[in-house]
């Protein structure tokens, strides 16, 4: 069909960030290339549906448009895990499903968009489509096409004992499910149907027009990179907080300093068995995980572990010691970035993913949640490693100084940028989705 607008023309580029609330990490990385955006010319607008770290967007004073009825606290928290694939279940019915896409659809159209920017947003690419605006995916390098076409292992259980093998065995399988209809979720199908676009597999919501890779070069070894797809290198969050001064107080004390972290995706079993087991280890604890924990249990608490709203993490490299992290993309490049080694606890295959990455490079340990169970003792064993091993740290410095002059956020914003400005060519290559 012949594709046509009836837009107002604009004289600002605005583009439209739509990012999971509830999702630490996707709200922090679309904030950052909303800011580098910005610093090109562009207008950043954001829409988002669900609560939890959309205050985060505020605080940072975009300019935010209202969007669908959120989901729930349990329904978050359902979205999380079939996200992660521990569940097969899900909260989004048709009529929530249409009910995001309506909206979205409608700020696109009222903001006259030049595209649109999500996170892992799952109506985005049916309203972006359906709007023939470009989506723009900054997403890390598991699950992408580049990924996909090179057959690399996924991770869908950890590396250990026969783990490699029911690793092989799940990886054509898991890949050939992805591509099916049956995986998708009929209410994403539908609505699709009803707005013109055509979804073959679950892929096409983990796709996009242009899909920015927020990973360093060691994952995809040099490959080349499909088309429509360009690495633009780590992307985390740079929260505009001062560090409280319990943080410089532990600091400054003889015994190591660890950061523990679990992003959106931890739960409250795990951060309450991993800060017990630190709790038995000679060292002081820093960890902004107050979501997990009722007032109750933080007040049982080793007195050497110490709870915290979030903290600028970026601001931690030269303070703490070593950190115990959930394996979210963005907490591990932190922790990179910043020169920290860290243990590495994996909840999904993406972020054992993200883990083994450096474990391979020498400055992580990888571990699991059951880990953490009775006497922990090869948590302790692998906290005593990174915190003593001088090759351990060694590695965590060399591996800060190849993230030195990384900006995935800058990068992003140079490519939607050049993807903004070419409106026929994004028309066209919009065009096969719409039937």
């Amino acid at each position: 069909m012949e594709l046509t607008t009836n837009r107002t023309p604009t004289s600002q580029n605005t583009i439209l960030f739509s990012p999971l609330g509830f999702n630490l990490a996707e709200v922090t990385r679309m904030i950052e290339v909303a800011r580098a955006t910005a610093q090109l010319g562009m207008t950043p607008v954001f829409q988002i549906h669900d609560s939890g770290y959309d205050c985060l967007v505020d605080d940072a004073g975009f300019q935010r448009l209202p969007g669908a009825q959120p989901l729930t606290t349990s329904q978050a928290q359902k979205a999380i895990a079939f996200d992660q694939g521990r569940s097969f279940s899900h909260p989004f019915t048709e009529t929530v499903v249409r009910e995001r896409v309506v909206k979205e659809r409608q700020a696109i159209s009222f903001l006259g968009a030049q595209a649109v920017v999500h996170g892992t947003n799952p109506t985005s690419p049916i309203s972006a489509r359906a709007e023939q605006v470009p989506l723009i995916y900054p997403v890390p390098y598991i699950y992408s096409q580049a990924q996909l076409v090179r057959r690399q292992t996924i991770p869908f259980v950890p590396y250990r004992g026969v783990g490699p093998h029911i690793n092989r065995l799940l990886q054509g399988p898991a890949v050939k499910a992805l591509n099916s209809p049956w995986l998708m979720p009929k209410p994403f199908r539908t609505i699709a149907q009803e707005n013109g676009i055509r979804l073959r597999g679950l892929l096409d919501l983990l796709h996009a027009d242009y899909t920015l890779l927020t990973c360093m070069p060691d994952e995809f070894e040099g490959a080349p990179l499909p088309a429509g797809t360009v690495r633009v290198g780590p992307i985390f969050a740079h929260l505009d907080a001062e560090l409280p001064d319990k943080v410089l107080e532990l600091a400054a004390q003889d015994a190591p300093l660890v950061y523990c972290a679990f992003g959106s995706s931890g739960t409250a079993s795990l951060t309450w068995r991993a800060l017990g087991a630190l709790g038995n280890a000679p060292v002081n604890v820093i960890a902004p995980v107050k979501q997990y924990l009722s007032q109750e249990q933080i007040s049982r608490l080793p007195k050497n572990v110490h709870v915290t709203d979030l903290l600028p993490a970026h601001r931690l490299g030269e303070l703490v010691d070593a950190a115990v992290l959930h394996g979210g993309q963005g907490t591990v490049q932190t922790a990179c970035a910043t020169g920290v080694p860290f243990i590495g606890v994996g909840l999904s295959a993406e972020q054992r993913w993200n883990v083994d990455v450096w474990v391979r490079r020498g400055n992580a340990v990888s571990l699991t949640a059951g880990d953490f169970r009775g006497r922990a003792l090869r948590f302790h064993k692998s906290l005593r490693h990174i915190l003593t091993d001088a090759s351990v740290r060694a590695t965590a410095r060399y591996v800060a100084q190849e993230h030195k002059d990384e900006d995935g956020a800058r990068e992003s914003a140079k490519v939607i940028a050049q993807v903004t400005g070419n409106v026929r060519a994004q028309r066209e290559k919009i065009r096969r989705w719409v039937d």
